[in-house]
């Protein structure tokens, strides 16, 4: 289980990544999977019940700032349960890193999209509905990518991790 555990975060992050790339959404599915995958691979590492607590009230901690960035319109529902469930993983001692990560490469992943959109689409590249739609104007910035590259670069500081390596 150890093998297929350390990596099942970065696959997830990837899932992640790729689902806001192409479609704009970040299903419920997935965070639900992000969220119980957590609690059997820290049940599963022996993480004690109050290193979860932690984890639990640092992703309900982010889960509050998060949707009222939702309710503000800056971010989207997904990115915010994302963020969320991502943070479960990762707990307090890393999740600045993390926020400041995402902050970063989000800012970057916008300006990369602006530029995109500051260019006409070749008409063969414009049948591609995912390239289309982040060519869109009115679409948003799939921040679900810098979230989960943000996710991918620290998680080998987080305490499941040095659990499932050690």
């Amino acid at each position: 289980m150890t093998n297929f555990a350390v990596f099942l975060f970065p696959a997830l992050m990837a899932f992640a990544a790729s689902s806001d790339l192409l479609t704009m959404k970040i299903s419920n599915g997935l965070v639900l999977t992000v969220t119980v995958s957590f609690f059997v691979v820290a049940i599963a590492v022996g993480l004690p019940l109050d290193q979860i607590a932690m984890h639990v009230f640092c992703a309900l901690v982010v889960l509050a700032v998060a949707f009222f960035m939702f309710a503000v319109n800056w971010i989207g529902g997904g990115d915010a349960k994302l963020a969320a469930g991502t943070t479960l993983w990762l707990g307090f001692g890393v999740t600045l890193p993390y926020l400041l990560y995402t902050g970063m490469l989000g800012g970057a992943l916008t300006l990369a999209v602006l530029a995109l959109r500051s260019v006409p689409l070749n008409p063969l590249i414009s049948r591609m509905r995912w390239l289309s739609r982040l060519h869109d104007r009115k679409s948003g910035v799939p921040y679900g990518i810098a979230m989960s590259i943000a996710g991918i670069i620290v998680y080998s500081n987080t305490l499941v991790f040095e659990r499932l390596i050690g």
